[in-house]
Order: C-alpha cells, then sequence, then structure tokens
C-alpha cells in the first residue's frame, strides 16, 4: 500500500487528538484513504512535558526545520493558534512544498487571501474544516455540496465553549464563573477564554462562512458583535417566560442592497431546532435558493471532534480531493474583489427585547413608550411583575419590553434616550430577537 507522510505542528489538544487518531486508528484511516497515513514528525516546542499520547522513537522534535527540509512528508497538520508565528509559519511550509492542513480560524480571518494565493502560486493546497464548528463538515457543505445554490443566510451557534456555558447558567442556574472553570477543566475552553466569551471566535469563523458563501471579503473585526461575558441571569429567566432562549448566535443574510452580518446573544423561540441545541454543540441552519433550508448539527468544541475533522482534511488532502476543490476557493483570493457589500447596520430590521430597572412611580411606563414611539418603535408585549417584597412601594421594579421589528439605528437611539430617563437605573439591556 502506497504511504502518504504526514507532520503535524502543534502538539496542543487538538495536535494530541490528532496524532492519536493516526497511531491508534492506522487501519480506519488507510481504508479511507486507500494508502497508509504515516505520521514521521510532530514539531513541539517543549520536548520535556507530559504529553497524553505516546509518540513512537525519533518522531518528535523542537525543530520544525526537521519537517521543512524532509521531501517526504508531504502533508503537514498546522496546529498553531493565533496569527504569529502561526503566519510565518504556513508560509514556510507552503514554500517548502508542504500541503497544509490546518484548524486556525483567527489565522484564516485574518490573512487568508494571502495564504490562499501565496498556496495557488506553489500549486500548494490548504485544508481547513476544522476552523468551524469543529466535527461538524459545514465547510465542506457550503463549498461543495451547495454549490449549486446562490445561499440566501446561514445562522448557526459556532462556538461550543459559549453555549456550554449559556445552557449551564440557563438549566441549572449555574453561576457563571462556576460554569467557565468547568468548561476549563472539560477542554472546551483555554486557560484563557476571552475570545470565545467575547463573541471573537464566532465573528471570526462567520467571516471565514461569509467569504465561501457569499464572496463577501470582511475585516471579521468590523462584524457587529457581543459576546455572553456580559450576559444577566435575569435575562434568561425573562426570556424563558416569554418562550425563548438566549443563544450566541452569528447571523448573514443575503438581501438586493448587500450582506447582514452580526454575532451576539439573541432570543431564539423555544421548540425551534437552534433553541433546543445544548451544552457543546454547534449548529448552522443554511437557507439555499434551490436547496431550501438544511441543518448541521454536532459538537463544536472539544479535542475529538476538532481532530475528526483535522484527520478527514489530512486524508482528502493525500488522495487528492483537496487539490480539486482548492481552486474553486476563489473568494480566499488578493485578486478577485468581493461579489457583494455589507449593508449600513443601522437600516437592518429586527425584534428587540428591551429589559430595564425604572422608578416605581406612576409615568415611568408612559416616559418610555414616548421615546419607542419617537423612534417608531411598536411594542409587542410588556412584563412588569410586582416588587419581590409584594409591596406597591420598592424604589425599582424590572420592566421588559418586547418590540415589532425595528430599525437597528432607531433602537440603538431609542436606548440611548431611555437610559437618559430620570425614571430610568443604571444600562438598559437590549437583545435581538429571531422568530
Amino acid at each position: 500500500m502506497e504511504k502518504t507522510n504526514i507532520a503535524i505542528v502543534g502538539l496542543g489538544t487538538v495536535g494530541t487528538g490528532v496524532a492519536r487518531l493516526l497511531l491508534d486508528h492506522g487501519d480506519r484511516t488507510a481504508r479511507h484513504a486507500g494508502r497508509t497515513m504515516w505520521l514521521k514528525k510532530v514539531v513541539d516546542r517543549d520536548l520535556g512535558k507530559h504529553r497524553e499520547v505516546d509518540l513512537p522513537e525519533g518522531v518528535l522534535t523542537d525543530s520544525l526545520d526537521d519537517v521543512i527540509n524532509d521531501p517526504e512528508i508531504e502533508v503537514v497538520a498546522q496546529l498553531i493558534g493565533g496569527l504569529e508565528p502561526a503566519r510565518t509559519i504556513m508560509l514556510s511550509l507552503l514554500e517548502a512544498g508542504k500541503n497544509i492542513v490546518t484548524a486556525n480560524k483567527a489565522l484564516l480571518a485574518e490573512h487568508g487571501a494571502e495564504l490562499f494565493t501565496r498556496a495557488r502560486e506553489l500549486g500548494r493546497t490548504i485544508a481547513f474544516e476544522a476552523s468551524v464548528a469543529g466535527g461538524v463538515p459545514i465547510i465542506a457543505n457550503i463549498s461543495q455540496c451547495l454549490s449549486a445554490n446562490q445561499i440566501l443566510s446561514l445562522e448557526g451557534i459556532l462556538n461550543g465553549t459559549s453555549n456550554f456555558i449559556v445552557t449551564q447558567m440557563d438549566e441549572k442556574d449555574a453561576p457563571y464563573d462556576d460554569v467557565v472553570r468547568r468548561a476549563q477543566e472539560l477542554g472546551y475552553a483555554e486557560a484563557n477564554p476571552a475570545m470565545d466569551v467575547d463573541g471573537t471566535d464566532v465573528a471570526q469563523k462567520l467571516a471565514i462562512l461569509a467569504h465561501l458563501a457569499f464572496g463577501a471579503t470582511v475585516n471579521w473585526a468590523e462584524i457587529p458583535r457581543v459576546g455572553i461575558d456580559g450576559l444577566d441571569p435575569d435575562d434568561l429567566q425573562y426570556s424563558r417566560q416569554l418562550g425563548y432562549r438566549i443563544k450566541l448566535l452569528a447571523l448573514a443574510k443575503l438581501a438586493d442592497d448587500g450582506l447582514e452580518l452580526s454575532v451576539g446573544p439573541t432570543l431564539v423561540r423555544i421548540g425551534t431546532p437552534l433553541a433546543e441545541v445544548r451544552d457543546a454543540f454547534n449548529a448552522i441552519r443554511v437557507i439555499g435558493d434551490a436547496v431550501g433550508p438544511v441543518f448541521y448539527h454536532g459538537l463544536g468544541a472539544g479535542q475529538n471532534p476538532t481532530a475528526s475533522a483535522v484527520v478527514a482534511d489530512l486524508i482528502d488532502t493525500a488522495v487528492g480531493r483537496t487539490r480539486l476543490t482548492f481552486q474553486t476557493l476563489e473568494y480566499f483570493s488578493i485578486d478577485n474583489p468581493p461579489r457583494v457589500k455589507l449593508r449600513d447596520a443601522a437600516t437592518l430590521l429586527g425584534r428587540y427585547y428591551f429589559r430595564l430597572s425604572v422608578a416605581n412611580h406612576p409615568g415611568t411606563l408612559a416616559a418610555i413608550t414616548a421615546v419607542l414611539s419617537k423612534h417608531s418603535i411598536s411594542i409587542a408585549s410588556v412584563i412588569q411583575h410586582e416588587p419581590d417584597d409584594g409591596t406597591e412601594h420598592a424604589d425599582t421594579v424590572p420592566l421588559v419590553i418586547m418590540t415589532h421589528a425595528a430599525a437597528e439605528g432607531a433602537a440603538k437611539a431609542a436606548t440611548k434616550e431611555i437610559e437618559a430617563l430620570a425614571a430610568v437605573n443604571g444600562p438598559v439591556v437590549r437583545l435581538r430577537v429571531k422568530d
């Protein structure tokens, strides 16, 4: 049987999972690839640390040159996170004639056009299924299986760490800090989970999907985003009362005047598929003009789901399937102008959830509704519970308002004016609603 020599650069959580799959299940990978997938080198900067995988003698090295200068190594799983030295390492590997598999969504979101253009110039390929949604094969489905379609919209839960945190807070009333620690113990969250919980990770993944689905060229940092790090348990409770769950949702929607992109905590109606996605699972709902709605669901965080996607890309690269599809990913190119522009966020229409802490005296609600009316925002429902102590004389009470569709710019302006009212205490919580 023919042999394809493979190297792994970076033996962290995902790299360890990839090494295990290649070493422990060589018969399985050989059956799918029609050849032996031989792990020849693993590059890790700390040779003395404890590892959760037993590597054969001579495989482990701390020198990237052992991979670059070995002409027998054809495919490299580049599994270092961040932008640098990941970008420089990937360019060096491409220059050395290696095909690349990566899970680094931040690198592709920031430097994808440069890296893909250079890979094509050198006759190399980059496979990146693991960069979005872990074990869910969304990259292949958008770029290949749905290639007969114009994608009209996609909306999804793209960060398993955040979804795990929100689920635990919602269903078990667990404190945020406790759930973050639990996510770290389970391997869902990094030691510093900031990029997961502040929406950065989701925005980077959405930028990649927008490239593939719509031909959009967008800096991920320009995508409007809000994370879950400021999510209040009260909003989870009120959402349930209204028939919704809160999810950190990525949205891309094509319209005649451009593309809408956003990331943020969103009220999703209970009973719909996205609302039922729990714990570390990811899900993406895609609508194509020919196929209609399709739904993808699977684990989006953790060692094994991501390693599964990396090894699948290694097999596809070894047998030549990646080469057949890589050239069609035209929008990851410096030379191709974007096919679609981004819509003005201020004009986007949507329903909103407002939560306020207001003075408990006559005229308060009238003052708030007057501001909403001024900005052409219609109220769909209002919740105002009695004070917790059962009296009528508490200083402040919570007020929850659900609106009909309104423009983002109007909702933002109304929020600012409402916060300035003397009867309103503290900031106003405003979340998008998806029906």
